[in-house]
């Protein structure tokens, strides 16, 4: 069985190991890349080693554990994640004869409470499992570079997109929360996948039901005619047709003010909050519904929730698609509308 490793410096900077062996009942792993010391780099096979050996690593599927190292006084997250190279994966599964290597790579930085970057680790490593290729000089020109590149690709998108937005971020933040569609012009690739990934990590995708996501995006699409567009042409970017609330102003400000620490592992975690509060507004608002729809006072109660929370314009849109097809909610739904309308200012 061979195994490849991969790991950084534990301060936040990138780095990678790799490793071949022959096949073990002891999970042993040879180093094939690494920029940890010696001594570090043992002690975090010797742990990955033990994960093997208990059946803790899913294919494909990583991990977020605490590692201490002894050269380190405090513990450091470590992202680990299993995987077999593709082609050879195939050949293996039609001739029972050939065992395809097997390859384990280490991230660590943060702590093991930043849990928040595995799924963007986790895909990360998948377009590696895909083209992984440790002929020689593919090694040195793709696989170490591309594995050394972590912390800058998979967990630095969102900081950038803060620090290059600034007090505009309000309006990507709103966009993402209203499923409007965005159009970047005039921006280098790396800018362009950053608003990419920003907007799919701050949308409530995965949070609400699929129907629900489609049916908004189709009606945002609609109402609006035009796609938010973001220009990069200047040192600063450009926004059209953007809106925003109070909601989204708010929490822009948290962003900026955390700004100032430069620590990415902060902004995921503002963001995720971000998303928690409005989809416990969304619940709220939901629950006050339902009490609505046999209480006028309940529905006094929905008229000032909806002005209140900041986000009342984005809110009633979402549950009024989830409420199309119940004609008792959608009677409320309608009231709310007419009432936002008639004291909008």
């Amino acid at each position: 069985r061979s195994s490849q490793q991969g790991a950084d410096s534990g301060d936040g900077s990138p780095g990678s190991a790799a490793a071949e062996t022959p096949s073990s009942e002891d999970f042993s792993l040879s180093l094939l890349d690494t920029n940890l010391p010696a001594e570090a780099e043992t002690e975090l096979r010797s742990f990955i080693a033990k994960r093997l050996t208990k059946g803790a690593l899913f294919e494909g599927m990583g991990n977020v554990v605490s590692v201490g190292l002894s050269i380190l006084e405090y513990k450091v997250g470590c992202y680990y994640c299993r995987f077999q190279q593709e082609n050879l994966l195939e050949m293996a599964t039609l001739e029972s004869d050939v065992n395809a290597p097997e390859y384990v790579v280490c991230f660590l930085g943060g702590s093991e409470k930043e849990d928040t970057f595995r799924l963007e680790l986790d895909k990360y490593m998948q377009s590696l499992k895909i083209s992984l290729d440790l002929e020689q000089k593919t090694l040195e020109t793709h696989v170490k570079p591309y594995l050394r590149s972590w912390f800058e690709n998979a967990i630095c998108p969102i900081q950038r997109v803060v620090q290059l937005f600034q007090e505009k971020l309000a309006f990507l933040l709103h966009a993402a929360l209203s499923y409007t569609p965005v159009e970047v012009k005039n921006a280098d690739e790396r800018t362009e996948k950053d608003i990419s990934r920003f907007l799919a990590a701050a949308s409530l995708q995965g949070l609400v039901q699929e129907g629900t996501m489609t049916s908004l995006c189709i009606a945002m699409t609609e109402e609006q005619h035009k796609s938010m567009i973001i220009d990069c042409s200047g040192p600063q970017p450009q926004l059209h047709n953007a809106g925003s609330n109070r909601f989204c102003e708010d929490w822009m400000h948290a962003f900026v003010n955390g700004a100032e620490g430069g620590n990415p592992f902060l902004f995921r975690q503002i963001l995720e909050n971000f998303k928690l509060k409005a989809i416990q507004d969304i619940n709220n608002l939901k629950r006050f519904i339902r009490q609505a729809e046999m209480n006028h006072y309940a529905l006094f109660k929905c008229y000032m929730f909806l002005k209140n929370c900041g986000s009342g314009d984005i809110l009633l849109k979402i549950v009024k698609v989830e409420h199309a097809e119940m004609p008792e909610a959608r009677n409320v739904v309608t009231v709310l509308e007419e009432f936002m309308r008639e004291t909008s200012v």
